[in-house]
């Protein structure tokens, strides 16, 4: 089953300030695409901000947020939603994703908190994506997180997003290396539960590295290499999907882009092996 259709292609890299020289040089060919926090420039000037547009002139481009807190008990930011549109259309930049959590509460958390897996809550969070999807005149994809708790659960956690995107009618950003993570810390099978997320609705990938805290706790942290297990739930999630687009993040312990270039070229090699024959045109 196809995924659904996205403005980019290929294996992508964020945009990380540490990488904007080591990019400069770097045309688009291996990596397909760039990935962007819009809260991170949406408010630059100056020299950063002149060359960020260098980069959305040159490259595609998707973003992926950090405070839509869209499972917040408080009100969504419409005026931050009307920025986020502004800077989304200024750029020509399509895809908006955000994750399946809240940041805020009187004031912002500076973590990804866990909304309760309840029927409420998907009504909850469905009606408020509804409503940004409204504002931006987007539809946007939200990300299964990693969690550590799970308070108040009522229902699994692959029912509570599966309910959340049909109800909002919204996309799924597929983060293999959180279905990992949270496989280890809660106990569960990472490929049956990749299998049972709605295939119809994955916009992207992620896929990153996280650090081993203890043997039955895994932390997703994005500053690591990618292992081979999250690289075998990748390749499994190709052999339903196709070569779904597939962003590689890594936001500290940011090694030289000649490395990083090692694990974008095994996505694409990855995507390669999975790519639908050409047709032969009959003369």
């Amino acid at each position: 089953m196809n995924a659904v259709t996205t403005a980019v292609q290929g294996a992508g890299l964020g945009l990380r300030r540490a990488l904007l020289g080591p990019l400069a040089d770097q045309s688009p060919g291996a990596i397909g695409f760039l990935e962007a926090t819009p809260e991170n420039w949406m408010n630059i000037g100056g020299r950063y901000g002149r060359a960020f547009r260098e980069y959305t002139e040159r490259f595609a481009f998707v973003t992926h947020g950090l405070s839509l807190s869209i499972g917040s008990p408080e009100p969504v930011d419409e005026n931050f939603v009307r920025r986020l549109k502004a800077f989304l259309d200024l750029h020509g930049i399509a895809d908006y994703t955000e994750h399946l959590t809240y940041c805020s509460d009187h004031g912002h958390l500076y973590d990804l908190m866990p909304i309760p897996f309840t029927e409420e809550a998907v009504d909850y969070v469905a009606a408020r994506v509804r409503r940004v999807q409204d504002i931006l005149e987007r539809r946007i994809a939200l990300e299964n997180a990693s969690y550590y708790a799970a308070p108040g659960q009522q229902m699994s956690e692959v029912d509570f997003i599966r309910a959340v995107l049909e109800r909002a009618d919204c996309d799924l950003l597929l983060d293999v290396n959180n279905i990992y993570v949270n496989s280890i810390n809660h106990r569960y099978d990472p490929a049956q539960f990749l299998d049972s997320l709605p295939a119809e609705r994955v916009r992207y990938i992620h896929v990153a590295g996280h650090y081993d805290e203890a043997e039955d706790l895994r932390v997703d942290t994005h500053g690591a290499d990618v292992i081979d297990p999250v690289w075998s739930l990748l390749e499994r999630a190709y052999a339903r999907l196709g070569p779904v687009p597939t962003l590689l993040e890594r936001d500290f312990n940011i090694p030289p882009l000649a490395e990083l270039m090692l694990e974008i070229d095994h996505i694409n090699s990855l995507q390669a092996r999975h790519a639908p024959p050409l047709r032969v045109a009959n003369g």
